[in-house]
């Protein structure tokens, strides 16, 4: 009988490195590993070859990195999606798209089940399964982290290294960086080790060689630079008049970003499983396109359609960040927020400098913003009568009247 196939998230670390073995050995099975190339540059080299004498009996490496930025970072960040008011969901973002492959990839290879490497602490392993949930029921998931058996041979690193070392595995497992970071095209992020105390200042000089994407912002240019994003129903389409792909301006972002310092964020946040962590982010391309973004709706949004979306955000950033990116209320909040792009169009201009993202100019064939009406002086166009406004504020007072009399009245 042919072997049981099993599609293994593998990225080449220890952990995934150690499970690939655990799995053949542990489910006598035929164990395929799939890397998402989603913008870890190079991080991929030589994936193929260690997965092959890890032992896995094929290896995907498939780019995903336009997919990536057009049908999942793009859509979020017309959605305005912020969680907890800092974390622009990098890693979140990135899981559905990662899972809906492997699924593909089970389907293709007649697989019964996929496997991670998700921690059984972590978000992860709900948005992968969660994922898988949605688009494959009938195909099993394998969560080594969450098995006694697991966690009884691996209780630590330690463990895994010397597990590594019997079977020859090429792993590197380093005290010089105490830490974990996962990178795609939108981040990196870092946590564990050092971190995990709240205490500890990742800004400091001595720990500047943790960073990837960006410079600190104290060795950032002391000369500002200005940048042109333009926009069409929502999306950014050209950057100082080029056109570009949504990832080309992924990547042109994060260069501007980066070499600003820009997009750094230190926060404590709830994770979905229920516990608080501590986690360090840069997004410098990704700060770059949100800070615009909402600057073009303010010029062309409708105030209500506006507020009706802002209103909707938080819940859209926790349906991203707890994995539920293939949930229909996700997709009808998408199919609102679609709606709302529709004029978000023009050109935005921004100075870069120090870390800070500066707002410079901003203007659009369908703007709302209409100087005649705002202006200060007398208006042309006769739109708005200032007497008008007494009656409206009469109107709005009255119920705060109403109110105040009884509280008086119980004195």
């Amino acid at each position: 009988m042919a072997k049981e196939k099993i599609v293994l998230a593998y990225s080449g670390g220890l952990d995934t490195s150690v499970i690939l073995k655990w799995l053949k050995e542990t489910y006598d099975a035929e164990i395929i590993a799939f890397t998402a190339d989603i913008g870890q540059k190079d991080e991929l080299d030589g994936l193929e070859a260690k997965a092959l004498a890890t032992g896995a009996s094929k290896v995907y490496i498939d780019d995903l990195r336009d997919e990536f930025a057009q049908d999942f970072i793009f859509p979020m960040f017309q959605a305005g999606a912020l969680y907890e008011g800092q974390y622009l969901l990098g890693t979140s973002i990135a899981r559905p798209l990662i899972a809906k492959r492997m699924v593909d990839i089970a389907r293709a290879e007649g697989a019964t089940a996929i496997a991670h490497g998700a921690t059984g602490k972590g978000n992860d392993q709900v948005r992968f399964e969660l994922t898988a949930a949605a688009l494959a029921p009938d195909i099993a998931v394998i969560a080594p982290w969450r098995s006694e058996e697991f966690r009884e041979q691996f209780p630590g690193r330690a463990e895994m290294i010397a597990y590594a070392e019997k079977h020859n595995i090429p792993v590197q497992a380093s005290a010089a960086k105490p830490y974990s970071m996962d990178r795609n095209l939108l981040h990196i992020s870092f946590e564990s080790g050092m971190l995990e105390d709240p205490w500890f200042d990742p800004s400091a000089d001595e720990n500047k060689g943790m960073y990837v994407l960006s410079v600190s912002p104290e060795d950032a240019p002391d000369q500002a630079e200005y940048v042109e994003l333009t926009f069409e129903a929502g999306n950014c389409v050209a950057i100082n008049g080029e056109q570009l792909s949504p990832l080309a301006v992924m990547d042109k972002l994060n260069e501007l970003g980066g070499k600003h310092g820009i997009g750094r964020v230190d926060m404590v946040e709830n994770r979905f499983v229920g516990m608080k962590s501590r986690g360090v982010y840069e997004t410098p391309g990704g700060t770059i396109l949100f800070t615009a973004h909402r600057k073009m709706e303010s010029l062309t949004m409708d105030r209500d359609v506006m507020h009706l979306r802002d209103s909707l955000i938080s819940k859209y950033a926790t349906l991203v960040y707890n994995g539920f990116w293939f949930a229909p209320e996700r997709l009808a909040l998408q199919a609102l927020v679609k709606e709302s792009q529709n004029n978000v169009t023009g050109v935005v201009r921004l100075k870069l400098y120090k870390g800070n993202v500066i707002g410079a100019g901003v203007k659009s064939p369908v703007s709302l913003y209409n100087p005649d009406i705002a202006t200060m002086e007398a208006d042309p166009s006769k739109a708005y009568d200032q007497g008008d406004a007494t009656g409206f504020i009469r109107l709005n007072a009255l119920r705060l009247k109403v109110s105040s009399g009884v509280e008086q009245s119980k004195k």
